[in-house]
């Protein structure tokens, strides 16, 4: 696989020896399935719940509801605690196993945490595929949100220590590209179930399928190689310099090696108590950016679309059919424009897609919620032409582009790279504990929003965004190009974060272009222009 040039140390200006291997990328993909049943998962479920034969079996008031017997605001029709539980009980499960998670990712190492989520996973997918009452359901998806938490917990930790630092942004957006091909494949069995298999087959098939990537990742992982850093962190030295030469392809990997090795001693300096330590004041900014980054991912409302495709297709006006053909087709998009991010990210950078994906979010969302105003109304008595059903679909295909080549992708790949290694574990489990909790809020509430906000709910989620992308825009640092060990330099170069995370001493320091920066009040931002007073330039965007 191309690689030449070596790995850069944007840190010191040093190239480490080392390319893009086979043996990495092969690696990665197989670690990426943890995504892949991610994904699946988010895209399975809203299509099962919109399938009549399931509701009859399960939800008979919603069923009634839907087929007329029981007369209801369109926007209510599918507006049930219990129905929405069976999508969002996997999330809470998800947030709790992440912190059962994290002293086997630090202790026992990543591949092994990957391990037991595709095991607890595949035990979930086979109780939801054989499952004769809602105490079956509801008990496979808490296993399923086990093996969830797990594997979000330990896969882009995984992907960042594995990849060479130039090659990073691309291999962890593998993690994003496997949810949306899950969300993709989901969407495609979906409607092929519905359309030629009749009867509770078309949703124990869907269902039980999730047990095959489950299946990949689990037998995966008992030959995949754990990380350098890993090995390094858990006391064996050797086998970390043996597994870096052959995944960096070179036998010259003493330069990077030391690196790590350096990183895991000072981490070893400080007390173990690794949840306590990331509230320290220097681990300020890593701490917000552990909990402003997933619970922004979720306030897109992205979920919205992905949990409840078809049920939300349906609510303006798609039949059956038509409401899952209309969810593979965004789905198809979501995997096309996360192609663009993992293109893109180190190229553009990190806050160029942050940013232009929350401006065409924001406008997507506006429209969105404008058409379908002018369309039902208050009453959600209404029936759409086919043109103007296509119009929705349209819009709302160009909002999940802008989050496929943003905030999906960045959402997991930015933590899993800004954090020192001895939070590195700590913070992971924080981030992925927000990103559960309020996937869990948003799956469990959405509907019942809906049928109380109406059309509104869209202009909610699209001053989320209008948030989250002006805190982008002031203080999230661009670390692209950055090795994993050497990012504290982004935000000691911070206009905001430098306050925190500057100690006595640091006065007199290397900007990560390997320029001096000569004192508090007259930094450097990371791409290289000066900031005289310690606050950013009236107009500019940089941070």
């Amino acid at each position: 696989m191309a690689g030449a040039g070596g790995i850069l140390n944007s840190g010191t200006g040093k190239r480490f020896p080392g390319k893009m291997t086979w043996y990495v990328f092969i690696t990665c993909c197989i670690g990426a399935v943890g995504g892949f049943i991610f994904g699946y998962d988010i895209g399975i479920s809203g299509g099962v719940t919109s399938m009549p034969v399931f509701l009859e079996n399960f939800f008979k008031s919603v069923y009634e509801k839907e087929e007329g017997v029981v007369s209801t605001n369109q926007y209510c029709t599918f507006n049930s605690e219990t129905l929405t539980f069976f999508t969002s009980s996997l999330y809470i499960a998800a947030l709790v196993a992440s912190f059962f998670a994290l002293p086997v990712t630090q202790k026992f190492g990543r591949k092994i945490s990957m391990f037991f989520g595709g095991i607890v996973f595949l035990s979930g997918a086979l109780i939801n595929g054989l499952a004769m009452n809602k105490a079956m359901l509801y008990i496979g998806r808490i296993l399923l949100g086990i093996g969830v938490g797990f594997a979000n917990q330990s896969v882009p930790l995984y992907i960042s220590e594995m990849a060479p630092y130039n090659w990073r942004g691309a291999l962890n957006i593998s993690f994003q590209m496997m949810i949306t091909l899950g969300i993709l494949v989901a969407n495609l069995i979906n409607y092929s179930t519905n359309h030629w298999i009749k009867g509770e087959k078309a949703w124990r098939v869907g269902l039980g399928l999730a047990g095959v990537p489950a299946l990949v990742i689990t037998l995966g992982s008992i030959f995949l190689p754990d990380t350098p850093n890993s090995m390094i962190e858990r006391g064996k030295p050797d086998e970390a310099h043996k597994t870096l030469r052959r995944i960096r392809g070179t036998g010259d990997v003493d330069e990077e090696f030391t690196e790590l090795v350096a990183a895991s001693e000072a981490s070893k300096m400080v007390e173990s108590h690794v949840l306590r330590n990331i509230f320290e004041r220097k681990h300020r900014p890593h701490l917000v950016m552990a909990i402003a980054i997933p619970l922004f991912q979720q306030l897109t409302g992205i979920n919205v679309i992905m949990f409840y495709a078809p049920v939300l297709f349906r609510t303006i006006g798609f039949g059956s059919n038509a409401s899952l053909m209309s969810a593979v087709i965004s789905g198809g998009v979501n995997v096309v424009a996360t192609i663009v991010a993992i293109i893109f990210a180190d190229r553009l950078g990190r806050r160029f897609l942050f940013i232009e994906g929350g401006i065409q979010m924001f406008v997507c969302q506006i429209i969105v919620g404008t058409l379908i105003w002018n369309s039902f109304g208050l009453t959600g008595v209404a029936h759409i032409s086919k043109g103007y059903a296509n119009l929705v679909v349209t819009v709302i295909c160009i909002y999940v582009a802008g989050f496929a080549w943003s905030w999906g992708p960045l959402g997991w790949l930015v933590p899993s790279e800004i954090f020192p290694l001895e939070i590195r574990s700590a913070a992971q489990s924080i981030t992925v504990a927000v990103n559960m909790l309020f996937t869990f809020i948003i799956a469990q509430v959405f509907l019942n929003m809906l049928c109380h906000l109406k059309f509104g709910l869209f202009y909610l989620f699209a001053f989320f965004v209008l948030t989250m992308t002006l805190f982008v825009i002031f203080f999230l640092p661009e670390t692209k190009g950055i090795p994993i060990e050497e990012m504290s330099k982004v935000w000691k170069q911070h206009w905001f974060w430098k306050r925190y995370v500057n100690t006595p001493g640091d006065d007199d320091h290397q900007g990560i272009n390997g320029s001096q920066i000569k004192s508090a009040n007259d930094d450097q931002d990371i791409n290289g222009s000066q900031i005289k007073s310690g606050k950013p330039p009236k107009g500019s965007l940089v941070v």
